[in-house]
C-alpha cells in the first residue's frame, strides 16, 4: 500500500507539474505561423475563386475555408507593394516610392527614393524574429542588394531571393536589358543557381528544405513565398498549357465580357454597374490577322497554365505542412502585388534585337517553354483586369485592385467587403502573434490590423471619412467612403484628375468631377495633405515610363559595357588616323 501511495504521489506530482506548464504551452501554441503567398502581375479576376479561367484549386480552397476580401487594394507596382507589404508602412517612407527601372535622375537619391528600405524602416520579419519566429523568404525580393540591403539584414533567418523585377523562369538568366543576368541571393550571398529548373518549383522546394532543416525547432515562423507567376516573361510546362487550348481564341473583347459577367455572379461588382471600356487606343480583335491571333491566344494559355502550376506548387507545400502537422496552426494569405502586367517588349526600341541576342523565340508550338519569350499583352491585360479599368502602373481599378484571400486559425469563413490596403497585412500579423510595435518608432506602420474583422468582430477597418492615399511615379488615388479620386498619366492617362463613387461604378466610367465640385476640392486637399506627409515628390515635366525604362537601360548598358565602347572609340579613331596618314602619304607622291 505504502508503495501504491508513492507512485500515486508521484504521478500527482507529474500531473500538478504538467498542469502548471500547461498556460505557456497553450500560449505558445496558440501563436500561429504564417505562410505569405504573393503573385507577381495576377489580375482581380485571374484565380479561380474570382472568376478566372486558371484551374487554382488549392487557393481556391483556401477561399473557401477563409476570407475572401472583395476591396483589397495595393500598389501598381510590385517593389513599392512589397516594400509596404513588409512594412506597413506606405511606400515613399520605406524608400521604395517606385522601381528603379522607371525612375527619372531628377528622384535619383532624393529621401522615399533611395529604391532600399531606409533606415528605421523595419520589416513584420524582423519584428516576428525578435519575437521569437523563425523566418523565412523565397522567391521576389526586388527591395536592393546593396550593402545591408538582402533579406538576412531585414530580419530573414534564412533566404533565396530574386533581387530583380523579373527574371526567367527555367534558367539563371534576365529578362530585359536593364539587367546583366538574374541577381539571385541565398542568405546574403550570390546564389549558386541550378543551370535547369522551374521557379514555382525551386521556390517552394527552398521554402520546404528550409522549414525542414529547422524540423526541431519550437518556435512558430513566417514563410514568405514570393513566386515570378505571372510576371514577363509568362512561361509555363507544355503539358499545363494544352489544358487551356482553345481557351481564348474568341479574344480579349470576348474575355473581358466574360470576366465581367463573372464578377457580377459573384457578387463582386453590383448587377447594375456599367462596365468598363477597353481604352481606346487598344487594337480590336478582329482587325489581327489570323497568325498572330493564334499567337496571343497561345500566350494567354501559358497565363493561366503558369497560374496552374504556381497553384501545384502551393498544393506541395501545404500538404508538407499538413504531413507535419503545421497546416492546421498556420494562417495562409494570399495575394497579388499589383493588376496585370500590359508591356508589349517588342513595342521597345531594340528590343527584338536583345531577344535574338539572347537566344529567345516566340514560336506558336514551343510557347511558354525554355527559351521562349511570352506577354499578353495591354489588351488581354485589360480583359484580366476586369471589372476594373487599366492595368499595371496606373491606379486605374485595373492596376490596384487585387486578390486577397486569409485562412487558418482565427479567421471566420466569409466574403469579406471592408476595404483594406496593403499596409495592413504587417499590422494584421503581428497582432496575432502577440508581438507589440515599439514606442518611439522612426518609422511607424501607418497600416491597421485586421485581425477583428478577420475574425468577425467588425465589419470596417477604417472610419468611412478616413482616406487612403496611393502614388507612384505620377499615377495617384485617394479613396474615402465611397469615393475614389484618381490621376494617370500618358499613355494610357491624360493627367486629369476625375471622381468616381467606387462603388456603384467600379469601372470608372462616370467622371463626377463636375457635378461635385467641392467633394472633388475636399478629395484634392486630402491627397494633397497625403503628398506632403509621405514626402511625395511630383514628375518632372514631359516624364514618359516607356522612354524612361529605354533610358535606364541604356544608362546601365553603357555602365557595364564602357569598356567595349572604349575600345570602339579608339579603334576608330585608329581607323581614323591610319586613313589620314596614308592620304598624306598619297598626296605627298603625287607628281608636281
Amino acid at each position: 500500500m505504502i508503495g501504491i501511495g508513492k507512485r500515486l504521489a508521484a504521478a500527482c506530482a507529474v500531473l500538478a507539474a504538467l498542469c502548471a506548464d500547461a498556460p505557456a504551452q497553450t500560449a505558445e501554441a496558440m501563436r500561429p505561423n504564417f505562410v505569405v503567398i504573393v503573385v507577381d502581375d495576377a489580375g482581380f479576376t485571374d484565380l479561380g475563386a474570382y472568376g478566372g479561367e486558371a484551374r487554382t484549386p488549392n487557393i481556391d480552397a483556401l477561399a473557401r475555408r477563409g476570407a475572401q476580401f472583395t476591396r483589397y487594394y495595393t500598389s501598381p507596382l510590385c517593389a513599392p507593394s512589397r516594400a509596404m507589404l513588409l512594412t506597413g508602412v506606405d511606400a515613399h517612407r520605406t524608400g521604395v516610392a517606385t522601381i528603379p527601372e522607371v525612375l527619372p535622375p531628377e528622384h535619383v537619391g532624393q529621401p522615399g527614393y533611395t529604391m532600399r528600405l531606409e533606415p528605421g524602416v523595419a520589416t513584420v520579419a524582423a519584428r516576428l524574429r525578435a519575437g521569437g519566429y523563425r523566418t523565412y523568404i523565397t522567391g521576389k525580393w526586388h527591395l536592393g542588394h546593396g550593402e545591408g540591403d538582402l533579406p538576412n539584414d531585414h530580419g530573414f533567418d534564412r533566404s533565396l531571393v530574386l533581387d530583380a523585377s523579373g527574371a526567367d523562369n527555367w534558367e539563371p538568366r534576365s529578362y530585359m536589358p536593364y539587367y546583366a543576368d538574374a541577381p539571385w541571393f541565398e542568405d546574403g550571398r550570390r546564389a549558386e543557381m541550378p543551370r535547369e529548373f522551374y521557379s514555382s518549383e525551386l521556390i517552394v522546394d527552398r521554402m520546404i528544405e528550409y522549414l525542414e532543416a529547422d524540423r526541431g525547432r519550437g518556435e512558430p515562423f513566417f514563410a514568405y513565398v514570393a513566386f515570378q507567376a505571372v510576371h514577363i516573361p509568362v512561361q509555363a510546362p507544355r503539358e499545363y498549357t494544352e489544358r487551356y487550348e482553345g481557351v481564348y481564341d474568341a479574344g480579349w473583347e470576348a474575355l473581358r465580357e466574360q470576366r465581367w459577367r463573372r464578377a457580377r455572379e459573384l457578387g463582386f461588382v453590383p448587377p447594375d454597374a456599367p462596365p468598363a471600356p477597353l481604352h481606346p487606343s487598344l487594337r480590336a480583335w478582329g482587325d489581327l490577322p489570323a497568325e498572330e491571333q493564334a499567337l496571343y491566344a497561345r500566350s494567354m494559355a501559358v497565363h493561366a497554365a503558369m497560374l496552374e502550376a504556381m497553384d501545384h506548387h502551393v498544393g506541395r507545400l501545404i500538404a508538407y505542412l499538413q504531413s507535419r502537422g503545421l497546416a492546421e496552426n498556420t494562417v495562409f494569405i494570399v495575394t497579388s502585388d499589383n493588376g496585370p502586367e500590359p508591356s508589349n517588349p517588342l513595342h521597345e526600341r531594340g528590343f527584338a534585337q536583345w531577344m535574338a541576342m539572347q537566344g529567345y523565340t516566340r514560336r506558336l508550338e514551343t510557347l511558354g517553354e525554355r527559351r521562349s519569350y511570352v506577354f499578353i499583352g495591354p489588351e488581354f491585360a485589360s480583359a484580366t483586369a476586369a471589372p476594373g479599368a487599366l492595368f499595371k502602373f496606373y491606379t486605374a481599378e485595373g492596376g490596384v485592385h487585387a486578390p486577397l484571400i486569409v485562412a487558418g486559425p482565427g479567421v471566420r469563413p466569409a466574403r469579406i467587403d471592408a476595404r483594406a490596403f496593403v499596409t495592413d497585412i504587417a499590422p494584421t500579423l503581428m497582432e496575432r502573434a502577440g508581438v507589440a510595435a515599439s514606442e518611439n518608432e522612426p518609422v511607424p506602420m501607418s497600416g491597421r490590423s485586421m485581425a477583428t474583422v478577420l475574425a468577425g468582430q467588425a465589419e470596417a477597418i477604417r472610419g468611412p471619412d478616413e482616406a487612403i492615399g496611393i502614388e507612384v511615379s505620377g499615377n495617384a488615388a485617394l479613396y474615402r467612403g465611397d469615393y475614389k479620386l484618381v490621376r494617370n498619366l500618358p499613355r494610357f492617362g491624360d493627367g486629369r484628375w476625375r471622381l468616381y463613387n467606387i462603388v456603384t461604378d467600379p469601372g470608372e466610367t462616370r467622371d463626377l468631377a463636375a457635378e461635385q465640385p467641392e467633394l472633388l476640392a475636399a478629395m484634392r486637399a486630402a491627397y494633397d495633405d497625403y503628398a506632403v506627409a509621405n514626402g511625395v515628390l511630383e514628375m518632372p515635366p514631359g516624364y514618359d515610363v516607356q522612354r524612361q525604362v529605354a533610358r535606364n537601360a541604356m544608362a546601365k548598358q553603357i555602365e557595364r559595357y564602357w569598356w567595349v565602347l572604349a575600345i570602339a572609340a579608339a579603334a576608330a579613331l585608329a581607323v581614323v588616323w591610319l586613313a589620314v596618314m596614308l592620304l598624306r602619304r598619297l598626296y605627298r607622291r603625287r607628281p608636281a
